[in-house]
């Protein structure tokens, strides 16, 4: 026993312990659903225990209902005990062995954390405390997939989204550290400004990924037949529109799971009437309007999960752009989208990009391509804000103005 942390309670005077023994509680609950999403994700690639898993995956229809009672049973005794058991096991020798350092206290609570999993998963089991686990809940989906946390929606995906993804149980560290919080293969992905160099190399990024690509573009000389690593991962879907025709694509957008709204114009140092509606029709109220045609096609359950808005607002939000009229209608974009955020039926991921060499701005100095890779790999990390850019003052600034707005927004505004 840890007489030193006794005597400091008793005495009621203050102890370095009173305060590294919580610390040590909360990270020994991290380590155990660590333990557990490690077990779940064994499970899927360890043959030993990919069949005892498969039964857990049998137990559930789309909407979370058991297929029956005895397969949820089955699932329960062969899945989810043998699982709280390794946890259990895990964390109490890592509690016993921290007890030569006296840290006994703190960690003992990761064990008693896994008991808690224990426990009810022997009585579901039996018969008792059936669908009790918050993520297996049967019904619709009504929230969107969170992002710190695993709610029923994030599972969901895992079930019948795709199922070598989406592992996390409770905390989804594992998930964002291997970049299995989205999973990209059989997507369709629906690209705007897909003739430019960023869409070329967005193409060819989400290609590789497995995602079906669908290009859409204003430009009618767009090549993709060129593109070999294209041409091996998938065919290339071209639809072509115009601005102030967003209407027309409604349609097209019922069988998209992820628009990514990247189209836009830089007219640089022209300040003319024209030049001020020409900014704003394209880089704010076109993007607008197809992210409100886009949202509207969320009309089912599984489309909360599946569904996702990407918006390429640029790192005008928060920096001077050298050309004003370019930040100023990516600003108001910004803005707007932060608004929209609020009541979004589906998970909608800023990308704050920075100068990158394109027709746009050709002294730009990050490449496409790399550009590209960087984002498609921090949304498969779940990152909501996707920031990619040289300038380290951006990664601080934004955040900030993006937790200042929507707090502003959501004080000041109502659905």
């Amino acid at each position: 026993m840890d007489f030193n942390l006794l005597s400091s309670l008793l005495s009621g005077e203050p102890s370095s312990e009173l305060f590294i023994q919580p610390i040590l509680g909360l990270g020994s609950i991290i380590g155990a659903e660590l333990v557990r999403d490690l077990y779940h994700l064994a499970g899927h690639y360890w043959q030993p225990l990919q069949d005892i898993h498969n039964l857990h995956h049998k137990a559930y229809r789309r909407d979370l209902s058991m297929t029956s009672l005895d397969a949820y049973k089955k699932a329960q005794w062969y899945n989810d005990v043998p699982e709280a058991l390794v946890m259990v096991a895990i964390t109490a020798l890592i509690a016993a062995a921290a007890q030569i350092f006296g840290l006994w206290l703190g960690m003992w609570v990761g064990c008693l954390y896994s008991i808690a999993f224990l426990i009810p998963a022997i009585a579901r089991s039996q018969g008792y405390l059936l669908q009790t686990d918050l993520t297996h809940k049967p019904g619709d989906l009504i929230e969107i997939p969170s992002q710190w946390s695993v709610n029923r929606t994030y599972h969901w995906r895992h079930h019948f989204d795709q199922g070598n993804a989406y592992f996390c149980s409770t905390i989804p560290l594992v998930d964002k550290a291997l970049g299995t919080s989205l999973s990209l293969k059989g997507k369709v992905i629906g690209i705007t400004g897909a003739s430019g160099a960023l869409g070329q190399a967005l193409i060819e990024t989400l290609s590789v990924q497995g995602a079906k690509v669908v290009a859409i573009t204003t430009n009618k000389d767009i090549d993709t037949s060129t593109n070999q690593d294209i041409q091996l991962n998938s065919e290339i879907e071209i639809v072509y529109w115009q601005i102030g025709n967003e209407s027309e694509l409604q349609a097209r957008f019922k069988n998209i799971d992820i628009l990514i709204l990247n189209h836009g114009v830089n007219v640089y140092g022209d300040r003319t009437a024209t030049a001020v509606q020409t900014s704003y029709d394209v880089n704010t109220f076109s993007t607008l309007k197809l992210a409100e045609l886009f949202l509207s096609t969320v009309t089912r359950s599984s489309h909360r999960a599946i569904k996702e808005l990407w918006v390429n607002t640029s790192e005008a939000e928060v920096n001077p752009a050298f050309s004003p009229l370019y930040e100023l209608s990516k600003r108001t974009l910004g803005d707007l989208i932060t608004l929209r955020r609020l009541d979004a039926p589906c998970i909608i991921r800023k990308l704050i990009l920075g100068p990158f060499k394109s027709q746009l701005n050709p002294y730009g100095i990050m490449t496409p391509h790399w550009v590209a890779v960087a984002i498609v790999e921090l949304a498969k990390r779940d990152i909501r804000d996707v920031i990619v850019t040289i300038n380290p003052i951006t990664y601080i600034l934004f955040p900030l103005k993006e937790i200042s707005k929507s707090l502003y927004f959501k004080m000041c505004t109502r659905t």
